[in-house]
């Protein structure tokens, strides 16, 4: 039997559905964000327009020369984890800023939001009594990846709707560790949480509250704190998870708690454990970037203003998007081809890079371009953007909304 056949009948089966991912061949150009340098086919140059680097931070130049300066003294590598490498000064002082951004008494780093996710919730759900974890239908990827490895309990819950949070909470048994697990900002809809009432709820029925704000975190708040800080709740989450590697432009992840909490995932979580530590440069980076959003809200205004601006213009042409309010600025297709197709021609013909979403991202029938301006696009890009949206609507007839 030849694998190579397996393998290839189910890669077949992903063209055919029109599901097939291709990547971009995309080199980032410090200091022109969000122009970069395509090694693919179509222009020399494209502008990127999907980002998750929502504040260009990954090409400050205040964050680049952090990583710079320490590569230069203390050189590339953690060499391993912690556990055997023990605890680099860049490590401790980033886990102290990202415990102040959040309020909490202590953070722990990861390699990445997944890992983060991952590691933290498997943990919980299986070293806890009597755990049992209730998931936003909605919840990421990671999230459900943790859940599935804690091998406890899992109840999912209706995205957003407390109602039927408050319903499954009422049916558990009193012995219940109760571990209520949810997103700040969702990454594909772009809808926001009302967290304020799954605290309460959660508080009533004596469970943990485990928030993801990975696509929140540097962009609300008035320190970028989430949009737990924003509400000022972040005193009442149990455990605040975040990234460094979307608006803060590096890479990694982190969760924020109590003492025993973080001591708690640092001692059991193999996702920490065994897992080699992020180079100092990247934590010195990813310090310098916080610190800069804690401060400075000059980056979050502009950025939206554009989103604001986007979004007047889409509604001024009629294409159909997502009304949310986030940054995140979904444009409906439905179709997994037309999706593939209309990205491949905004690239080819126009410069525009942007990813098309399809299963198993978002369910099937749901297919979408994902736009996140930025404070670095301009309104020339904003305006060159749209024109060449409208102009392809109209080639593949596509429906348009009711301007």
């Amino acid at each position: 039997m030849s694998f190579d056949t397996l393998f290839q009948a189910q890669l077949d089966q992903l063209k055919d559905e029109g599901n097939y991912r291709i990547f971009a061949e995309l080199q980032r150009k410090c200091g022109d964000f969000p122009r970069v340098q395509n090694h693919g086919h179509g222009q020399d140059e494209v502008t990127v327009w999907c980002s998750n680097d929502y504040l260009g931070m990954g090409q400050h130049p205040k964050v680049v020369q952090a990583m710079i300066d320490t590569v230069r003294t203390c050189g590339t590598g953690a060499g391993g984890t912690r556990n055997i490498s023990g605890n680099a000064y860049h490590h401790k002082r980033l886990e102290e800023e990202l415990a102040d951004l959040h309020g909490k008494e202590a953070a722990l780093l990861f390699t990445s939001g997944y890992v983060s996710n991952w590691a933290a919730l498997s943990t919980l759900g299986s070293r806890l009594p009597n755990a049992v974890i209730l998931s936003d239908a909605l919840n990421h990827a990671s999230m459900i990846e943790g859940i599935r490895h804690a091998r406890c309990e899992k109840r999912i819950w209706k995205h957003n709707d407390v109602e039927d949070l408050d319903r499954q909470l009422r049916t558990l048994p009193a012995n219940a560790t109760k571990i209520v697990a949810f997103e700040s900002v969702y990454s594909m809809d772009g809808d926001i949480a009302p967290i304020r009432e799954i605290v309460e709820v959660a508080e009533k029925h004596g469970a943990m509250t485990y928030i993801d704000e990975v696509h929140a975190v540097g962009m609300y708040g008035p320190r970028g704190g989430g949009v737990a800080e924003r509400e000022g709740l972040m005193d009442r989450i149990t455990l605040i998870e975040g990234t460094l590697g979307k608006a803060y432009g590096v890479v990694g992840g982190y969760i924020t708690g109590s003492h025993a909490l973080v001591d708690f995932i640092r001692s059991f979580a193999s996702g920490f454990i065994f897992t080699t530590a992020l180079p100092p440069a990247v934590a010195a980076a990813a310090r310098v970037s916080i610190k800069h959003l804690k401060e400075s809200e000059l980056e979050r205004a502009l950025q939206r203003r554009q989103v604001k601006r986007l979004r007047a213009r889409l509604n001024a042409e009629g294409i159909p998007h997502v009304d949310n309010p986030s940054h995140i600025i979904p444009v409906m297709v439905k179709d997994p081809v037309k999706c593939r197709m209309l990205s491949d021609i905004l690239m080819d013909q126009f410069g525009i890079y942007v990813q098309p979403i399809n299963y198993p991202t978002v369910p099937k029938g749901t297919e979408r371009l994902r736009f996140t301006p930025g404070p670095l696009h301009s309104d020339d890009d904003i305006e060159y953007l749209v024109e060449a949206l409208k102009t392809l609507w109209k080639q593949c007839a596509i429906a348009h909304a009711v301007a």
